[in-house]
């Protein structure tokens, strides 16, 4: 396996702490110092089907957004399906899995001047088919990074759990960033989350703000998580949706609160909240990103016709509004290839967040 290309693998202390806005932030950051840069993430646990293979989304994110150079077989190497973990159990085949994943490191790396590996959930994730977050590290010879969501008690001893595992499997941890953090409350909290880090052998080497936008789903998002369909303004799928508004009020009330691309929900015979939204959007735009209408049922056709004249983005969906809003409010919005306002955003936070240089300087580049 090649030991020679210098390489960092993200790690976290928990699901969604922010492992795939590092990667994606870092290798924008690192093209500064190497021109060529690989990835790869090892083992997936949420993935697309593309030509018949299943590979990790976040590895179609990187290389959509940065032209990899690398199949995307070998940037997401194995994919845990559902029954994945159960045919492991029945029939453990550990080599074949290890070598699979240094194999795909290799090709990721092929002629590449640094690699970025991403792991998946906390260090301890997939130790039951042997192949946790620690182990992989090891195999690929690689030094951790992990990130942490922003906070100093509850981050701090996720940390010291999560770093463990890591010197169990005599991995090294070269610094933690911490993300996800009140933007009023970073410099207060990067002091006492560095002190406190140091007292555990760790290096605080990045703190980025709880950025808003990123939590956002876009409109296409929203269809599909309602089961819905464009009746019209298909062409503004990929705005991100922002404060989310349910149309249990007078329309004059829901004129008063509409604000942040706001997402207005209302039964679709709720006329008169659609055209409330609807003369909000006309004048001002930035208001108002769409409307879904809940409990399968449609406005006049009049109405609809004017929503077609405005272009403005209407999703029919079968659901009730309070359904249409409970998956809203816990889905888990990932960025997706194409959300360029997040993917800018994302790269100016590492720039100004993360110490690049310090990062390397531990690597030994």
């Amino acid at each position: 396996m090649n030991t020679d290309t210098p390489r960092i693998f993200i790690a976290a202390t928990q699901q969604n702490a922010g492992k795939t806005t590092t990667a994606l932030g870092l290798y924008s950051a690192l093209h500064a110092t190497f021109r060529r840069i690989g990835f790869i993430k090892p083992v997936g646990q949420r993935f697309l089907e593309i030509d018949g293979k299943k590979v990790d989304e976040d590895s179609v994110l990187i290389r959509s957004t940065f032209d990899t150079q690398t199949s995307i077989e070998d940037m997401s190497p194995i994919a845990v399906e559902p029954d994945f973990t159960r045919r492991y159990i029945n029939r453990a085949n550990h080599e074949g899995l290890s070598r699979r994943i240094q194999h795909a490191f290799d090709r990721a790396a092929w002629e590449k001047d640094f690699v970025i590996i991403e792991g998946t959930g906390h260090a301890g994730v997939g130790s039951v088919f042997d192949l946790s977050n620690a182990r992989v590290a090891k195999l690929l010879q690689s030094k951790v990074v992990i990130v942490t969501e922003g906070g100093i008690g509850r981050p701090i001893d996720e940390i010291a759990l999560n770093t463990a595992l890591f010197d169990r499997e005599e991995v090294e941890v070269v610094g933690v960033i911490m993300n996800k953090v009140l933007p009023d409350k970073l410099e207060y909290i990067g002091d006492f989350a560095r002190r406190g880090l140091e007292r555990l052998g760790l290096e605080l080497i990045g703190i980025m703000p709880a950025e808003p936008i990123l939590d956002d789903p876009t409109l296409e998002e929203v269809r599909l998580l309602v089961r819905g369909t464009f009746l019209c303004g298909e062409s503004e799928k990929g705005t991100n949706a922002g404060e989310i508004l349910i149309g249990a009020m007078t329309s004059s009330n829901l004129v008063e609160r509409l604000r942040n691309r706001a997402l207005v929900i209302t039964p679709g015979d709720r006329e008169d909240m659609v055209l409330a939204a609807l003369s909000v959007a006309q004048c001002e735009r930035e208001m108002v990103c769409g409307i879904v209408l809940s409990d399968g049922f449609l406005p006049h056709a009049r109405v609809l016709e004017l929503l077609r004249e405005v272009d403005l983005p209407v999703i029919a969906s079968p659901l009730d509004s309070y359904e249409i809003a409970s998956r809203i409010e816990s889905m888990t919005v990932k960025t997706q290839p194409g959300d360029l306002a997040k993917i800018s955003r994302i790269q100016e936070m590492t720039a100004g967040g993360i110490q690049v240089d310090r990062l390397l300087e531990k690597l030994g580049c």
